[in-house]
């Protein structure tokens, strides 16, 4: 690097030297060229004023002189007289010298050639000679001759500079080449450590290279050290960890939301942590050296744990036992399995998970499918007989004909409701339940909304009641989704009153809202229920809900599509009272 960087610095002031040497040969040449071309001009002005009294007084031969004269003196190559017509009067060039006499013949000016005019080594000049009969021209031409040494001066000058210049760059060059051989050396060891070399004699340079590789060399050897201090502090933990795994094992397993219980083959309680403990109901202080048979009633667990301890049970057993109110209520799952001997004193482990939330999920679940099962298996039912029906009375008895269709299509809107809770619940638990939002006319559902539950309101013999404004205002939102929530209320409604009452759907709306109430006069709903209900597949535990069908979906549905639209759906209610839904949402709300 050092080297390179020498050379460029050295061919730079090689090229500035050589430009310097020819931009003053330049200059010097221009310079007396330029003080040649003055003195043509001023011999010139000086012939002319000379010649023209001369040529006035008719003295020729003294002009063929005055310019044989000026060509010797001033070294012109060619100093002549030259007529308008290109007659050659006078000419003081030898072996030329010519002078026009009265009675000879017209002597004829050769003419100047033309690549001479351009030439630079030649200065021609040309001046206007004046007398009294006529015009003429004095024509001067000189070879510029540059000295041989012209500038040498300051050639020498320069050369001398480019000397100096050449000797201090290469005193800073070894200076600079001596001073970075220990950066160089330094640059040689990271790049061996880059490749993985990790020798501290192998990195090491020689201390010959200054004071940044005695640097370096201190660093390198602090580095050993290091290593070496690191390596004996990972023994040491290496070895004080073997006498501390079974504290650490302790703060793991009290980590775990599993109760891990470690039996001896003697059924005595070897380690209980935090979560056993309070699974089995007792202080993890008092089980430790007590026997595992005091904290568990369940014979079944009691039986596996005897067959394992026992070595007679080599295979791991799961066993679930409900707990009774009294002790907390609930489904525990329990593996007993054996533990090898050489690892530990203790033979059998036991781990206690609490899945109440699972078994409730799975009931759930199975509820659901019968339910949605029910549900579907109605409408089905009903299309196939009034289908059937249809099909026997034919064209005979209109009337009949015209409420089979009428009960079919029923059945099969409501069997459509049915299949769309179910997808909107899929939708709901991947995530991608969205509004497609437009405008929506209030007036028009409502309506829509009132033929749908007409029937089934006189059928059950159940008021039912719209109590509107004259104007509703214009609504942005997702209609399929808003029809929805407000037929799962209605349907609701009258699903859980019972005959004689009513139901009454209030809206009441102002610029920025509307807000529907749906009031009935049916069963009602506990306090301690009321926001229960809008859990999926949740379903009051009042006995008369048992005879009614549903999938517990509805209220779940409602309320997530009103607060998708930027509102909510509250409840209140009274046991044997009744209930009121009221149901807020935004006019002008944007999709959540």
């Amino acid at each position: 690097m050092v080297a390179s960087t020498g050379l460029a610095v050295a061919a730079i002031l090689l090229m500035a030297i050589a430009g310097g040497g020819a931009w003053t040969i330049l200059s010097q040449r221009q310079l007396a060229r330029d003080e040649l071309s003055a003195r043509v001009e001023s011999a010139g002005r000086l012939l002319v004023a000379s010649v023209e009294p001369l040529l006035g007084a008719g003295n020729e031969s003294a002009v063929k002189m005055l310019l044989l004269n000026a060509t010797k003196e001033g070294e012109f190559r060619r100093c002549r007289l030259v007529g308008e017509d290109g007659e050659l009067v006078a000419d003081g060039a030898p072996p030329k010298v010519a002078v026009r006499t009265k009675g000879s013949g017209p002597a004829r000016a050769e003419p100047i050639p033309p690549g001479e005019l351009s030439d630079p080594r030649y200065i021609n000049a040309s001046f206007e000679v004046v007398t009294r009969s006529e015009k003429m021209k004095l024509e001067l031409s000189r070879e510029v001759v540059y000295p041989r040494w012209a500038g040498w001066e300051a050639q020498t000058g320069l050369g001398a500079a480019g000397a100096a210049g050449f000797i201090a760059l290469l005193l800073v060059y070894r200076r600079l080449k001596r001073r970075l051989r220990g950066v160089g050396a330094i640059g040689e060891a990271l790049r061996a450590l880059q490749r993985g070399e990790s020798s501290a004699a192998a990195l090491e340079v020689s201390g010959r290279f200054g004071p940044e590789a005695a640097a370096w060399n201190q660093l390198i050897s602090e580095r050993e050290q290091l290593r070496k201090q690191v390596a004996g502090e990972r023994a040491k933990e290496t070895l004080g960890t073997r006498g501390d795994v079974k504290a650490d094992l302790a703060y793991a397993c009290d980590a775990l939301w599993q109760g891990m219980v470690m039996v001896d083959d003697r059924l005595m309680v070897r380690y209980a942590n935090g979560a056993a403990a309070i699974f089995l109901r007792a202080k993890r202080e008092a089980m430790v050296g007590a026997s595992i048979e005091e904290f568990v009633k369940d014979p079944a667990l009691r039986e596996a744990i005897r067959g394992v301890a026992s070595g007679t049970v080599r295979h791991r057993t799961t066993i679930e036992m409900k707990r009774a109110e009294a002790e907390g209520g609930g489904v525990l799952r329990c593996n007993v399995r054996p533990v090898r001997k050489e690892d530990t004193t203790a033979s059998v482990v036991v781990m206690i998970e609490d899945v109440t939330q699972q078994r409730v999920a799975d009931e759930a679940r199975n509820s659901f499918v019968a339910q949605a099962t029910h549900e579907l298996r109605t409408p089905l039912t009903n299309i196939r007989l009034y289908v059937e029906q249809a099909i026997e009375v034919g064209d005979s008895d209109p009337a009949m004909r015209a409420k089979c269709l009428d009960v079919i299509n029923s059945e099969s809107r409501r069997l459509e409701r049915i299949v769309g809770d179910m997808l909107s619940v899929s939708e709901i638990e991947a995530g991608s339940f969205k509004l497609r939002a437009s405008d929506v006319r209030l007036e028009t559902l409502f309506e829509d909304l009132r033929v749908d539950f007409a029937a089934t309101a006189k059928e059950k013999g159940i008021e039912l009641r719209f109590e509107l404004p004259p104007k509703l205002p214009p609504m942005r939102g997702d209609r399929d989704k808003i029809t929805l929530a407000l037929h799962n209320l209605v349907g609701n409604a009258l699903k859980y009153t019972p005959e004689g009452g009513s139901v009454t759907v209030k809206v009441e709306a102002d610029p920025s809202s509307v807000v529907v109430e749906v009031i009935d006069t049916g069963i009602g709903i506990s306090a301690e229920e009321t926001e229960l209900i809008f859990e999926k597949f949740y379903r009051a535990k009042d006995k008369r809900v048992d005879g009614i069908t549903g999938t517990g979906l509805g209220l779940a549905l409602a309320r997530e599509v009103v607060r998708l639209h930027g509102g909510d759906i509250s409840v209140r209610s009274e046991l044997n009272k009744g209930s009121t839904f009221t149901m807020t949402i935004p006019t002008m709300a944007e999709a959540a």
